[in-house]
């Protein structure tokens, strides 16, 4: 092969790897973390603040996580279904245990009782100086656990939930979403 042809060929190899370069894109990088919200919930900003700074209080001098708080009328089991889907899990296992597989599910279905849940965050209420009627707090309520995924955030859904804001029983299906 003559020097030139060689050179040519070198040449040719080099602007295919910088032509193959330029539309590469950037693995390393990690898509921009985004909450996706359910069609049709409203944004409860004052229960997301309140959230964010129970986070303060329970690890001061740590910044809280990106969260976003929304409730809507939607059944539980659809707003669970939504999550599950939207994140590539299928469908919500029925309870932690998945049928007593030693894996925990990456979305699945709980519940719990209201009051019981208040009179353990009460003293993380109480450093915060919000004092809600315990005595509203009555009922069992379903929930789900979504897991997160690096770009997603993990969701906790319920219904009904008690709004500490108002010391209400509200039917309807809260949906928290923290990194």
């Amino acid at each position: 092969m003559s020097k030139t042809l060689r050179s040519l060929a070198a040449l040719t190899l080099v602007l295919l790897a910088v032509s193959g370069c330029k539309h590469e894109k950037n693995g390393g990088e990690p898509e921009a973390f985004a909450f996706t919200v359910y069609p049709g919930s409203r944004y409860l900003s004052e229960i997301t603040k309140l959230t964010m700074q129970a986070h303060t209080v329970v690890t001061p001098g740590s910044e809280p996580p990106p969260t976003a708080i929304y409730d809507t009328d939607a059944p539980l089991e659809k707003v669970a279904e939504f999550y599950a889907k939207s994140y590539g899990y299928g469908s919500v296992a029925p309870d932690a245990t998945n049928n007593l597989s030693s894996a925990k599910p990456a979305a699945y279905y709980r519940s719990g009782d209201i009051g019981a849940d208040l009179k353990a965050i009460q003293p993380i209420l109480t450093k915060m100086n919000l004092h809600p009627d315990e005595s509203k707090a009555v009922g069992h309520y379903k929930g789900a656990e979504i897991a997160s995924k690096p770009n997603r955030p993990r969701v906790t859904l319920q219904r009904p939930y008690f709004d500490i804001t108002t010391s209400q029983v509200v039917d309807r299906t809260i949906i928290l979403m923290a990194k």
